[in-house]
């Protein structure tokens, strides 16, 4: 039995090659036919039909030019599992959004898996002293407690609500409606071509439009797989921001050119470096 005996990917059973796609898309968050069809062996067509024939068993979400994980629009993912999802690439994002913060200023940094990553990029800056960072991420502000007393960590207080372990109102935003800082970075889990920043729930989106009014300056950290996505909660325009942080696969590319068109810096990161 000599190399002869490699078996055509193709050839492999159609189950168990739609759930090693499945796995590829809840793993990276956003897959490409052409990228898929090239890592399974299979021909675009026949990813395709694996694609729709997976889309129509809920098992994920076909969108334009590949596919998605199928979380419906209208539910959110925990903490862990949304940190979970696209790992590399949010790290990546963080970093550079944490190399925005100087010393001796204040930042507001909302509640998320990106913004989280941020907290522990943060952390890591151990040159960055005399910050005061506030948050209404119980997470957050946990990550950021080992900084101490390099870093004052001030939270903002509200309802807590358990998927996302965030503060919310009525406290988070009338606390923050007494303050006033330097940069805010704020996560979101969506925006479309239209300009708009949304939010998958109301209540956290009510304190991202509150930081963003309460900040001189504002930073958007939004992995590829939001850049196309529209959710019902409003966070705000493109515009409000001075720049946008994000890599990985982008769901919908036309949402880069919104971004240039706002006026907005694209800092586009490699997950690799």
């Amino acid at each position: 039995m000599a190399g002869n005996d490699r078996i055509d990917p193709a050839a492999r059973p159609v189950t168990a090659r739609r759930e090693q796609l499945t796995a590829l898309v809840a793993e990276r968050g956003f897959v490409r036919v052409a990228d898929a069809a090239d890592e399974l062996g299979v021909s675009t067509v026949t990813l395709r039909g694996d694609l729709e024939a997976l889309a129509a068993d809920g098992l994920l979400r076909r969108v334009h030019g590949g596919a998605m994980p199928p979380v419906p629009e209208h539910r959110e993912s925990s903490m862990e599992l949304s940190s979970e999802r696209q790992s590399a690439v949010k790290r990546a994002i963080a970093r550079r959004a944490a190399a925005l913060v100087a010393p001796g200023t204040s930042v507001l940094l909302d509640v998320g898996s990106t913004t989280l990553a941020v907290a522990e990029a943060l952390v890591e800056r151990t040159e960055l002293a005399d910050v005061v960072v506030i948050t209404n991420g119980l997470s957050v502000a946990l990550a950021l407690e080992r900084a101490i007393p390099r870093f004052d960590v001030i939270v903002t207080g509200g309802t807590l609500r358990p998927l996302q372990h965030s503060l919310v109102n009525p406290v988070a935003a009338s606390t923050l409606e007494g303050l006033h800082a330097d940069l805010a970075i704020i996560g979101c889990t969506g925006v479309d071509r239209a300009g708009r920043v949304t939010n998958v729930n109301l209540p956290e989106a009510e304190v991202k439009r509150a930081m963003l009014g309460a900040a001189d300056r504002a930073v958007l950290v939004a992995d590829g797989s939001k850049l196309g996505v529209t959710h019902l909660g409003r966070v705000g325009a493109l515009a409000d921001f001075e720049a946008v942080v994000t890599g990985g696969e982008v769901a919908d590319a036309a949402v880069l050119d919104a971004v240039r068109e706002a006026g907005c810096r694209l800092l586009a990161v490699d997950a690799r470096g």
